[in-house]
This record gives C-alpha cells, sequence and structure tokens, in this order.
C-alpha cells in the first residue's frame, strides 16, 4: 500500500478513527481537514447491509441537491431532429446520434450525464461496455431516457444526482464543496439520507445502513453516526442554540 505524506498525517491525527459523530460536527470537521490548494469536494460513502447479488435488494435513484454540486456538469445526450435542438437548447453540451455513438465507443466519455430518447437506446445499448463501469449509461429508472430531454438537462444542470449502491453494497455520493457553507453541506447531506431511508427496498433484512464516512477530496475520512437519519437539520439547529 502506498504511504501518505506529512501533509495527511497530520491532518488524520486529528481523527478519531473510533468515533461516530453527529452530522453537523462531520461538516465542521471535514472542512477543517482539507489540504489540496484547489476546492475540494465533499462526499460520504454509506454502506449498507443490502445484498446487492438479489435483483430485489437493489436500490438506485436520483436526487436533486438542495444546493447543487458546485460544479460545472457536462451533459451528453443522444438524439436526433427537434429533440436534439431541444437538448442543445436547454444547455446540453454535446449532442449527437450515431456521430457521438461512434465517439463513445472509441473512449470518448468527457461528460458527467448521458441522457437519450427511448428511439437512441438501440444504438447507445451498444456503448455499455463503454458508459456501463463509469455509471454513464443513460437509464429510464433514473430519468436518463427520455422524450423530455429539456427537462432531464435542466434538472441535470441544476444538480440532480444519480445514486446507485457498488458492488460491495456502498452508495458513493458528492453533497457539494467544502466552501460551501456549513448549513448548504448539512441540507445537501440530510437531503441525501432521506432520500435513501425513502428508497430502502421493501425486502431488506437486517441493518440498513450499517456506517457513513464523509472526506473531503484529499483529507483522511471522518466517521458520521449513521442512526441519525431523521431531523438532522432540526437536531444541528438545537445544538448550535445551546
Amino acid at each position: 500500500m502506498p504511504k501518505h505524506g506529512k501533509s495527511y498525517n497530520e491532518v488524520k491525527a486529528k481523527v478519531d478513527r473510533n468515533a461516530e459523530i453527529s452530522p453537523a460536527a462531520a461538516v465542521k470537521l471535514v472542512k477543517e481537514l482539507k489540504r489540496a490548494k484547489f476546492t475540494e469536494s465533499i462526499e460520504i460513502h454509506v454502506r449498507t447491509g443490502l445484498n446487492v447479488r438479489h435483483a430485489d435488494e437493489q436500490l438506485r435513484g436520483t436526487i436533486a441537491l438542495p444546493h447543487g454540486l458546485g460544479k460545472e456538469v457536462t451533459i451528453a445526450v443522444f438524439a436526433r431532429g427537434d429533440k436534439a435542438a431541444e437538448a442543445t437548447a436547454a444547455g446540453a453540451d454535446i449532442v449527437g446520434d450515431e456521430d457521438l455513438a461512434k465517439r463513445v465507443e472509441e473512449g470518448f466519455t468527457d461528460f458527467d450525464v448521458a441522457i437519450a430518447t427511448p428511439d437512441m437506446m438501440p444504438l447507445v445499448g451498444r456503448l455499455g461496455r463503454v458508459l456501463g463501469p463509469s455509471g454513464k449509461m443513460p437509464n429510464p429508472k433514473v430519468g436518463t431516457v427520455t422524450m423530455d430531454v429539456a427537462k432531464a438537462v435542466t434538472e441535470a444542470k441544476a444538480g440532480k444526482v444519480e445514486y446507485r449502491t457498488d458492488r460491495t453494497a456502498i452508495v458513493h455520493l458528492t453533497i457539494g464543496k467544502v466552501d460551501f457553507p456549513d448549513q448548504q453541506l448539512l441540507e445537501n447531506y440530510a437531503a441525501v439520507i432521506d432520500e435513501l431511508m425513502r428508497a430502502k427496498p421493501s425486502a431488506a433484512k437486517g441493518k440498513y445502513i450499517k456506517s457513513i464516512t464523509m472526506a473531503s477530496t484529499m483529507g483522511p475520512g471522518v466517521k458520521v453516526d449513521p442512526t441519525r437519519t431523521k431531523d438532522i437539520l432540526e437536531e444541528a439547529a438545537s445544538a448550535a442554540a445551546a
């Protein structure tokens, strides 16, 4: 395993690896632990108790964060004719059909979100080898295969993000940037946790959320209390007033 540098070890020493702290305290600490000269993102990693090998325990959806992600989202749209024009007018960065598919097939993936009209899916479906591993494959379940491309582009630009469990049943999501105010980060965090609880598969057994870790792009992880899934904002307000 690669060894961490001196600056990383210095900030890591500030973290109690055994303590699970409140979401508000985690936001504050993670911002203090940032190390990079660029504006780091803040991520959460939610380990669930789902058995992702079972179809009825899959967790996947989208959420529009209250304060967005703090970054410009690049969107590619697979569409023709009027729908291609609608996508361009709505602010899509890359629009095409066979020509775009050929670029992607050759390895082009310099975009954050891919959207497609239903008639384009026979073509886009062949790109799964490229788009699948990076989580960019259009999917009707999350609204990225749609005839309303203008709405899909607008929502993605506003900060609508997709979430899903990986092979180890962990959900990885960015909730903002280190230069966001604490309250905005906490509100984005609360929105994510609320959505994950709402989307809990009915077939889930045992403990649903096992652990939550919050970290900046270059900083060490901070353990967040996974039992605090309700009234997160109200609890933080009460603690601040005390």
